[in-house]
C-alpha cells in the first residue's frame, strides 16, 4: 500500500515570460527621432531659401523743371475786342490769320454758325482716327498705360488742321453777318499759337536765375476769345521751334557724379502724362549753383501751356534676375588657361592633368566656375594646390598653379547642396541686385539660392 507521501503532488512556480511589444518599441524610436530633429533644428543655423525671379530696378530722381522755349508774346496792334481764327496749340504759317479786332464784341452764336459747324470733321479724317483706335485696341497692354496719352496727342494733331479750317470759316461768316469794321492780323512767322502769357517768354539758358525756380507766386494770364484788349497788350504767344529745354536744379554731388560718368543723354518721364522721352543732357554751373539742362526736339506741343514740369530723371533702369544683396559672396579660384581643361577617367567630367614627382600624369576632376573672354578658366579642385604642374592635353606644355581670381556669386541649392554660381551685377539698390540672366556658369529664372550666402559653405548639404 502506497504511503501518503508517495501520493503527494509537488507544485512548482515558474516565472512568466514577458512578450515583446513592437508598438512600444516603434513609438520609442519615433519619439527619440523627433527629439533629435527638434534639437538639431534649434541648435543649427536655419538656412533661408530664395527663389530667383526676373525683375528690374529703376533708379530715378524727381525734379520740378523750368521750361525754356523759343517763343515770344505778340502784342495787339490796336484797341478792340479780340476774335481768334485759330485754336489753342494750332500750327500757323507766315501770313496766316491769327486774330481779328473789332470795336464791339462779335456774336459768334448767330444762326448758321453754331457749334455744330465747329465740330464737323471730314470723313477721311474720321476714317483715319478710327483706324488708329482699332490698331491701338489690338495692341494695348495694361503695363504701358502711358500709350493712352500718346494716342490722345496723335488724334489731337490729326484734328488740328480740320478744326482750324472750320474755325476760320466760322469766324469769316460771323464777320460777314455782323456788318462791323473788323481788322484781321496775321502771323509774322511759322510757329504754334498759344493763348497764355506769363512774362517768361524771353527766358534763355543764359538769362535764367535761381529765383526763376520759385513757382509759389507764379502767375499765367489766359487769353480768351472776345476779350477786350488795348494796343500793346498780349494778343497771343507764338512758339517758333520744336526744340525746347527743361532746366532742373541739382545737388553738387549729383552734378559732379553725372559729369564724372560723362552722361550726355538721359531718359525722362513727365509726371503730367507719364510720357517717356530721351533728352540730351549737360550740366550748367551758375553762381556756385548746379543745374541739369535737358534738351529735347520733340513733344514740345504737348507741354506748350506749361512753364514748370514735374519730371523724373531715369538714371538707371535694368532688367534681369533679381536677387537679395545678402545672397552674394566672393570666392577665390585657381586660374588656368582653358586649353588645359580636358575630360578623363570613366566619365565625361571636366578636369586637368597633373604631373606627379615621377613625371607621370594623372587626371583630376575639377569643377569649372567661369571661363573669361580671354580664355582664363576658374576652377576648384581638392586635388590641386599651389605649385602643382599641369600638362596641356596632347602636348608637352605645362602650367604651374599659382594665380587666383575672385568671383562674385551665390550658392545654388537646386540639387540639395550648395553650388557656387557666378553673377554679373547690372545694377543695385539698398536691398537687391539685378544680375545677368542665362550666362554660362550663372543663374537662371526659378533657381533656388541661399538667401544669406555667408551662412553656408561650398558643397554643404542644404535641405529646403
Amino acid at each position: 500500500m502506497a504511503s501518503k507521501k508517495d501520493k503527494s503532488v509537488n507544485i512548482r512556480k515558474f516565472k512568466r515570460r514577458r512578450e515583446v511589444n513592437l508598438g512600444m518599441i516603434l513609438f520609442a524610436i519615433v519619439f527619440i527621432y523627433l527629439i533629435v530633429t527638434v534639437v538639431m533644428y534649434f541648435s543649427n543655423e536655419n538656412i533661408s531659401v530664395y527663389e530667383v525671379r526676373e525683375g528690374s530696378i529703376v533708379r530715378d530722381n524727381s525734379y520740378t523743371g523750368l521750361i525754356i522755349r523759343q517763343e515770344t508774346a505778340v502784342n495787339a496792334e490796336a484797341d478792340g475786342y479780340i476774335s481768334y481764327y485759330q485754336n489753342e496749340n494750332s500750327k500757323v504759317k507766315t501770313g496766316m490769320n491769327v486774330y481779328a479786332l473789332s470795336r464791339q464784341p462779335l456774336n459768334t452764336e448767330e444762326a448758321g454758325t453754331s457749334e455744330e459747324n465747329l465740330s464737323s470733321v471730314d470723313a477721311s479724317v474720321l476714317s483715319g482716327i478710327i483706324l488708329q483706335l482699332q490698331s491701338f485696341n489690338e495692341n494695348y497692354k495694361a503695363s504701358e498705360f502711358s500709350s493712352v496719352y500718346t494716342l490722345k496727342n496723335e488724334i489731337n494733331t490729326s484734328l488740328q488742321d480740320t478744326y482750324s479750317k472750320t474755325r476760320t470759316q466760322h469766324l469769316d461768316a460771323v464777320i460777314a453777318a455782323s456788318g462791323l469794321d473788323v481788322t484781321p492780323y496775321v502771323s509774322s512767322a511759322d510757329g504754334i499759337v498759344a493763348f497764355s502769357v506769363d512774362g517768361y517768354e524771353g527766358l534763355t539758358k543764359a538769362t535764367f536765375t535761381a529765383s526763376d525756380f520759385n513757382n509759389t507766386e507764379y502767375e499765367s494770364t489766359v487769353l480768351s476769345d472776345q476779350m477786350k484788349v488795348n494796343a500793346g497788350d498780349p494778343a497771343y504767344r507764338l512758339i517758333t521751334s520744336e526744340d525746347w529745354s527743361v532746366i532742373v536744379q541739382l545737388e553738387q554731388e549729383t552734378a559732379e557724379s553725372l559729369r564724372a560718368d560723362k552722361v550726355d543723354s538721359i531718359r525722362v518721364r513727365a509726371d503730367k502724362d507719364s510720357e517717356t522721352m530721351w533728352a540730351d543732357f549737360s550740366v550748367i554751373e551758375k553762381n556756385g549753383e548746379y543745374y541739369g539742362c535737358l534738351d529735347l526736339d520733340n513733344s514740345m506741343i504737348r507741354y506748350a501751356g506749361e512753364r514748370y514740369l514735374n519730371i523724373e530723371l531715369i538714371l538707371e533702369d535694368e532688367s534681369g534676375l533679381k536677387i537679395p544683396r545678402s545672397s552674394v559672396v566672393e570666392e577665390n579660384f585657381y586660374v588656368v588657361p582653358k586649353e588645359y581643361i580636358t575630360t578623363g577617367g570613366n566619365s565625361s567630367d571636366s578636369g586637368v592633368l597633373i604631373r606627379d614627382s615621377d613625371g607621370n600624369t594623372q587626371f583630376a576632376a575639377a569643377d569649372i566656375y567661369d571661363i573669361s573672354e580671354d580664355g582664363e578658366a576658374c576652377i576648384r579642385c581638392s586635388a590641386l594646390s599651389k605649385g602643382d604642374i599641369l600638362v596641356k592635353p596632347e602636348s608637352t606644355e605645362t602650367y604651374t598653379i599659382g594665380k587666383t581670381k575672385s568671383l562674385q556669386g551665390v550658392y545654388n541649392i537646386n540639387r540639395g547642396y550648395a553650388v557656387f554660381k557666378k553673377v554679373s551685377i547690372l545694377c543695385e539698390n539698398d536691398e537687391y541686385y539685378i544680375v545677368q540672366e542665362g550666362e554660362d556658369y550663372g543663374l537662371y529664372n526659378y533657381d533656388h539660392i541661399v538667401q544669406n550666402g555667408s551662412s553656408v559653405n561650398p558643397d554643404e548639404v542644404v535641405s529646403q
